[in-house]
């Protein structure tokens, strides 16, 4: 691959909108870069039984996913779990070994360097560690892409501008990367991918390297390209945190395999898979670390369940209702309510006496009833 070729498969992209003064141009933009057709896809990307080895390495093992248009579709995984090969596949640096990929319904896999280069113009990236160039300034950065792509002077001019007006850096322009702090780099990493408005957006680990005030704004920034304009983004991460606060759907991917798949509020209430739980445990409450230490699978004393429920507007409320409708028969050990997606997240632990079978009972009888996920987690002797 040349040089040419390789900043164009990293530096093209799309275009957005944050701040009303840049809409009106960034729309008009969009409009006459997209064709009608493209609009009317579905899917921006499809993946069909997608595999990919290096030697005895299965890097991915029939991976079958969608990004729907206009959607935030977090991926999520721990190191080495595939999510790279994915991103390198997408964007045509890799070649799957089977299956299909397609982008805007053209399946890419098996495409020429030279047909790539289209392809390539519809995705765009932002990085982990911002790949700016330290020897351009800012708005030289972000039309670069522009620049390959032959755009001449004063439209790129007009763009750039449009684009550091949408990522709050108007000021920025003629500083180099140098002088500016960890998030205005990544600002500014973002503006350049959607130079040439592509359909999709791959941010890869695009928060890893901020701190979590600068990596809330980013997110905050990605979110409102996407309400505004409808972009449609890949956003891979390692961060559960991450894919709460602006994923639509999240696909677990482990072992180079899509293990789990739905609605960030449905897995986060119901997780299917241990490495998801895994996942999760910094953002759900868990029983504290010196009552599980004594949890024991034999029945005495107490009975330790967990509760996992999602319900909409005040069904969010299951703790107080079961307070009041069930006075002094069970104890409430840990607990917390968040919010995602409309939906109220509830997960808490309580105990019950085995001596009193009447009260577990009516509990458990009491939270089936509302379509809780109750488990039982073990036991504990009362004088524990």
């Amino acid at each position: 691959m040349t040089i040419i070729s390789e900043i164009d498969a990293h530096f093209t992209a799309t275009s957005a909108d944050d701040k009303k003064a840049a809409a009106a141009g960034v729309n008009a933009f969009v409009r006459a870069e997209r064709t009608s057709a493209a609009d009317d896809a579905e899917d921006v990307v499809r993946l069909h039984r997608v595999s990919r080895r290096f030697g005895t390495t299965q890097a991915l093992k029939d991976v079958s996913l969608t990004v729907r248009r206009g959607e935030i579709l977090g991926l999520i995984g721990r190191s080495g779990a595939g999510k790279s090969t994915l991103i390198r596949c997408l964007n045509g640096l890799e070649q799957p070994d089977d299956g299909v990929i397609e982008i805007e319904g053209h399946a890419i896999t098996g495409l020429s360097e030279k047909a790539l280069q289209s392809v390539r113009s519809r995705v765009g990236m932002v990085f982990q560690h911002f790949n700016l160039l330290s020897a351009k300034t800012v708005e030289q950065n972000v039309a670069l892409p522009l620049k390959i792509a032959g755009y001449d002077k004063a439209r790129r001019q007009a763009r750039v501008a449009e684009l550091l007006a949408l990522v709050g850096l108007e000021d920025k322009a003629k500083n180099y990367p140098a002088a500016l702090s960890g998030g205005q780099k990544q600002r500014v990493g973002i503006a350049r991918a959607l130079a040439a408005s592509p359909a999709l957006l791959l941010c890869d680990e695009a928060t890893s390297a901020l701190d979590p005030e600068t990596t809330r704004s980013i997110l905050a920034l990605l979110q409102s390209l996407n309400q505004t304009l409808g972009i449609t983004i890949l956003l891979i991460t390692h961060e559960m945190e991450v894919i709460k606060k602006i994923a639509h759907r999240v696909a677990v991917i482990n072992g180079g395999e899509i293990i789990e798949e739905g609605p960030v509020w449905q897995v986060f209430a119901h997780p299917q898979s241990q490495l998801t739980r895994t996942l999760l445990q910094g953002l759900l409450p868990q029983l504290p670390e010196a009552l599980a230490e004594r949890l024991t699978p034999v029945r005495q004393g107490e009975a330790i369940y967990s509760v996992h429920y999602a319900g909409q507007g005040r069904q969010g409320e299951i703790l107080t209702l079961m307070a009041a409708e069930l006075p002094g028969q069970f104890r409430l050990i840990q607990g917390g309510v968040d919010h995602i997606q409309h939906y109220a997240i509830v997960r808490f632990f309580f105990s019950v006496p085995v001596d009193n079978a009447a009260s577990e009972q009516a509990v458990l009888h009491w939270l089936e009833q509302h379509q809780a996920t109750v488990e039982l987690t073990g036991y504990v002797s009362s004088n524990a």
